[in-house]
């Protein structure tokens, strides 16, 4: 049976849009170009050509799974982050782009040749977003999850093949248990888990049921990792350098009241693209 590229689409949009994804159009134009290897371009200008029948199957396989919930990036396997391609999986947190707020706050008071230290890197987009766009800077990215890790040594490798002089490493670790206490950076960064326990069940099926729970639940009152993080980045910051978190859209009041409390100073709010509270900083004089 011929089909063409235009009808095979909307196929798949009317499909997602029963389903109730609320992406549905984006959803079903992405994963077609992802199953064809097309792009954008290709539904406007060349809506006519015929889409195999493998291709076919292969789609109305993706799109029962993404009207299922399964999130579009766990099927492609890739997110874009910062102008870059990062490899996820269900094992990592999928990069959001209020993300790319604290990756360009960070980028703003980092030099050349600082060390980074990242702190629950997941798929390691922030640090290697970080380097990507620096200059002879040294990161190191920590989390207890081997499983994430060795996604972001995988994105790390990727991203080595274009720009071999960057330099990072990862340690699993809980918290800085891990890290030597003689090391000290410049920047420490970190988008913790910070929902509440009690409001994960609440969220939206593609986060709660596919993504790390360990990368989501903040504790009860979703502040655990800021009070943990905040009292012992002092011991591995340099006097001057500098704590960025990104926060969610109600805590900023409260994580400043922790950074206040173990002396950080020059504490900044950043809003995001929405004009919600997103990013958090402070410098330590030690």
């Amino acid at each position: 049976m011929s089909r063409t590229y235009k009808t095979v689409y909307q196929e798949g949009e009317a499909q997602l849009a029963q389903a109730g994804i609320g992406e549905a159009s984006l959803d079903a134009r992405l994963l077609l170009e992802y199953v064809c290897g097309t792009n954008r371009n290709t539904l406007l200008a060349h809506g006519e050509q015929e889409v195999s029948e493998a291709a076919y199957e292969r789609y109305s396989g993706l799109l029962a799974k993404r009207a299922g919930h399964v999130p579009l990036q766990h099927l492609t396997g890739e997110q874009e982050f910062m102008g870059l391609t990062f490899m996820v999986n269900e094992k990592v947190l999928i990069p959001r782009q209020d993300t790319e707020v604290l990756v360009e706050e960070v980028l703003r008071n980092l030099h050349d040749g600082m060390r980074i230290l990242d702190m629950c890197t997941g798929s390691g987009c922030i640090l290697l977003s970080l380097l990507q766009y620096s200059n002879d800077c040294v990161g190191v990215g920590v989390d207890l999850s081997k499983e994430a890790l060795a996604v972001a040594a995988e994105n790390y490798q990727r991203l080595c093949e274009k720009r071999p002089e960057m330099r990072a490493s990862f340690i699993e670790s809980n918290l800085f248990t891990g890290i030597q206490e003689k090391e000290r950076y410049e920047m420490i960064v970190s988008n913790p888990p910070y929902i509440r326990t009690g409001v994960i069940d609440t969220l939206m099926p593609e986060v709660r049921a596919h993504e790390p729970l360990m990368a989501l639940d903040g504790s009860a009152d979703g502040l655990y990792f800021y009070r943990e993080i905040t009292r012992q980045a002092k011991e591995y910051l340099k006097s001057g350098g500098m704590l960025f978190y990104e926060i969610g859209y109600d805590q900023a009041e409260d994580v400043c009241k922790i950074m206040e409390a173990e002396g950080f100073r020059e504490i900044e709010v950043v809003k995001d693209f929405a004009g919600l509270d997103r990013v958090v900083y402070g410098s330590w004089f030690g």
